[in-house]
């Protein structure tokens, strides 16, 4: 990892060199994952946050392209995503936080076989990208505040990009049926000091 780099539209971000053996990292014991933002400088930080031009809010045009471009770039570089020592969690998923201020968030999530969300929408807006292995994802339409039928199954590979906005069609669940490990980057328009997650409601399928 010393002196790996790469690039976001015209802004160079690397890594602190050298990275440390993992033990020390203090995100291993907080569970949000906020420890993570160590792995860049607050230079880099900023760099990243720039680059999603959230001046005019997350809702916007200008604001989703700028998430694509971000993801894109990233989803095509897995060696180094995949070289990180992000928390896993046995039979589960895990969040670390890569970057963040009031507006926006951006983490590095990874899948273990065998593990889903729940079935759920989002209070914000929504972009991500698919790093390594496989995901799964499932939408669903809601036919009252807590039921919902699911309307389409597509499986996510890598160098798949993806926004969706908190208007909606926004209610999913994703899931990793392996072989593997999958990793994703999602950047989400919410501040991670304010909200816990991005999930607005949870909702129970139903056939339809």
């Amino acid at each position: 990892m010393v002196g790996t780099e790469f690039q976001l539209g015209m802004k160079i971000l690397q890594f602190r060199k050298p990275l440390p053996a993992p033990a020390p990292y203090h995100f291993r014991n907080d569970p949000e994952g906020n420890g993570m933002q160590g792995f860049l400088s607050e230079e880099r930080r900023g760099a990243v946050l720039r680059s999603l031009r959230t001046d005019a809010g997350t809702l916007t045009r200008d604001y989703l392209s700028a998430a694509r471009e971000v993801l894109q770039e990233l989803v095509a570089m897995p060696d180094l995503i995949q070289r990180l020592p992000l928390e896993r969690k046995a039979g589960g998923y895990s969040r670390n936080l890569l970057a963040g201020n009031d507006a926006v968030s951006v983490w590095a999530i990874v899948w273990s076989e065998g593990s889903s969300t729940s079935i759920h929408d989002h209070h914000c807006s929504c972009c991500f990208g698919v790093v390594s292995g496989s995901v799964t994802e499932t939408w669903y339409r809601a036919i009252d505040a807590n039921r919902a039928v699911q309307t389409e199954e597509q499986e996510r590979k890598p160098g798949y990009v993806a926004c969706m906005l908190p208007s909606g069609p926004n209610i999913h669940r994703m899931r990793n049926f392996g072989p593997g490990d999958a990793i994703s980057i999602h950047i989400y328009g919410f501040d991670h000091e304010v909200h816990a997650s991005s999930i607005e409601s949870e909702y129970t399928a139903v056939s339809g």
